[in-house]
């Protein structure tokens, strides 16, 4: 069943990861969301879980002619990383997308300057980050975000999404401590597929729901 919309997949992702945290123990959690799609979904597990929301700016590198199909991501100012496998079937190198890695490192940089307006990015040393997008296709970007977050030396990473792939949830395993998927699909063909409402989330939408939310913390 498709959810209505992000906050509706929020609040019951929120249910799942509130769940879960009854069970173990999460030092002093805090809420990072993969901006623009992931921030209502975010917003909605930090309300739950009483945590603070932050976001951490990733970007795709998409394949030549098919932008939207991932092959690569960056996360701050780390190097990029690359689909190895996909590299090789598309006939193409790391060097062949460096044109595409800066210029998603400018537009990383912008919406980094732009959510944050001046507040410093979130500790997470020896915290609980619990990292939410609106979902997962191939993963790339979410592997970028988790190998980030864990050069910073968090106590726990839990990745919490509504749906993804399941290939990408099982890759993932492996670059988090938990995986929290409510609709894992062997044949996610579109992840906007599972919403009756997928608009695109503008830039004043993040600001206005990060402002919203900061304040008590």
């Amino acid at each position: 069943m498709p959810f209505r919309n992000r906050q509706d997949a929020g609040r019951q992702l929120a249910a799942r990861v509130t769940a879960l945290r009854e069970t173990q123990r999460w030092p002093d959690p805090v809420v990072l969301a993969l901006p623009r799609g992931g921030i209502p979904v975010a917003a909605e597990v930090a309300r739950a879980l009483d945590a603070p929301l932050d976001v951490l700016v990733a970007r795709k590198i998409g394949a030549p002619g098919q932008p939207e199909v991932g092959i690569g991501a960056i996360a701050g100012d780390d190097p990029p990383l690359f689909d190895r496998r996909a590299l090789q079937v598309l006939g193409i190198t790391a060097e062949d997308l460096a044109p595409d890695v800066a210029r998603e490192r400018t537009e990383l940089h912008r919406r980094e300057t732009l959510y944050r307006r001046g507040r410093a990015a979130p500790a997470v040393r020896d915290r609980t980050v619990i990292l939410v997008d609106d979902g997962l296709a191939t993963g790339v970007t979410a592997r970028s975000a988790l190998r980030r977050i864990r050069a910073e030396r968090p106590a726990a990473v839990i990745l919490a999404v509504p749906v993804g792939s399941t290939q990408a949830v099982e890759e993932l395993a492996g670059d988090a401590d938990q995986v929290v998927c409510l609709r894992p699909d062997r044949y996610l063909h579109a992840i906007g597929a599972w919403y009756d409402d997928f608009h695109q989330i503008p830039d004043q939408e993040v600001i206005d729901i990060l402002e919203h939310q900061a304040a008590p913390h």
